[in-house]
């Protein structure tokens, strides 16, 4: 046989030089669960906590430590601050933008992430205002607007709209730019499906829908098209980077999306992706370490130039990313 490709594939050094995908410690965002209770564990995610305003200071210098240089906030709203119109999400002294001041002001370097749809505040738990039984688009997107000012005027580095409002990212590039925030970037959840990987992270929230459902604008699991349309309006509208989610039933999304558009591409390994892999890992079916690193390598592959994943603490606090960085080699081979 003149071709063997098994040649490129004969020692770890040969394996190094030929490898085409690279994970690095500054491919990932680690999300964040914000709480003003006291700090407690996550029963759907192990290993995940609601961490304390206060104590998330201690945790992320942490993380810092660990080289990780970006951060994206969650919060978990107490019922009392909940309101129909998710009135909290604009107030300047709450939970979400007294914690980005309190991490700036200490982590000055550290790049704050802080999320924009109201579904955290509302009691009916919709991304926007309901009128009726609908999410009226034009009202959620006039108080998306002013939740990302408020984020941005307590030092927010990306504003990152995940509630599929359409016109969303222009109205929100219109509000910065005119109370010169124009260095903000907006880090749009551009193909953000309507998925059951979803769950825990709705529980970690506290947030749950008492009407109907997300499919009237969140996207249809079924529809690929319709990701690349929804991609190219928020570029227009003035969108820094694109990010699709969930990450790993949508590879081919985050795939169309690196060809497609010449903007930084995110993918978010949600929350269910990251729980059932932990459920497994402690019945004893599978390890985790290594199914993390094969996953992220498999979303980088497909063209992500990020990811938001809860798995990158534990990777990088068991040295599971080093070593395949170390022997330019996913460990995850050694058990194939």
């Amino acid at each position: 046989m003149l071709k063997r490709p098994r040649r490129n594939r004969k020692s770890e050094a040969i394996r190094s030089l030929v490898q085409e995908t690279q994970l690095s410690v500054t491919d990932f965002v680690a999300p964040l669960f914000v709480t003003e209770r006291p700090t407690q564990a996550i029963k759907n995610m192990p290993g995940i906590l609601r961490h304390n305003y206060n104590d998330l200071i201690k945790h992320t210098e942490h993380l810092v430590d660990l080289g990780i240089q970006a951060v994206a906030l969650f919060p978990c709203i107490d019922s009392c601050n909940k309101d129909e119109l998710g009135s909290y999400a604009i107030r300047p002294d709450g939970l979400i933008p007294k914690t980005i001041s309190l991490l700036k002001k200490t982590l000055p370097s550290l790049c704050v992430i802080g999320d924009v749809a109201l579904d955290p505040y509302t009691t009916h738990g919709h991304d926007g205002i309901l009128q009726g039984l609908d999410v009226h688009n034009d009202l959620s997107v006039q108080a998306l607007a002013k939740q990302a000012l408020t984020l941005a005027r307590a030092g927010a580095d990306v504003i990152a709209p995940s509630d599929m409002m359409d016109g969303r990212v222009l109205a929100i590039r219109k509000i910065l730019d005119l109370h010169g925030f124009e260095h903000v970037s907006i880090c749009s959840y551009a193909a953000k499906y309507a998925s059951n990987y979803y769950a825990p992270f709705r529980s970690a929230l506290g947030s749950s829908l008492i009407a109907s459902d997300k499919k009237s604008y969140q996207l249809n699991p079924a529809n690929r098209k319709e990701a690349l349309l929804e991609g190219e309006l928020d570029v227009e509208e003035g969108a820094d980077m694109l990010m699709v989610k969930p990450a790993l039933s949508y590879l081919d999304i985050i795939s169309d999306f690196e060809r497609t558009f010449k903007l930084p591409i995110c993918a978010f390994h949600v929350s269910g992706e990251y729980a059932m892999v932990m459920a497994s890992h402690n019945a004893g079916i599978l390890d985790a370490d290594h199914v993390f690193l094969e996953s992220l390598l498999a979303i980088k592959r497909a063209g992500a130039s990020f990811i938001f994943t809860y798995a990158a603490e534990r990777l990088l606090e068991n040295n599971r990313l080093e070593r395949a960085i170390n022997t330019a080699q996913c460990s995850v081979a050694g058990q194939l």
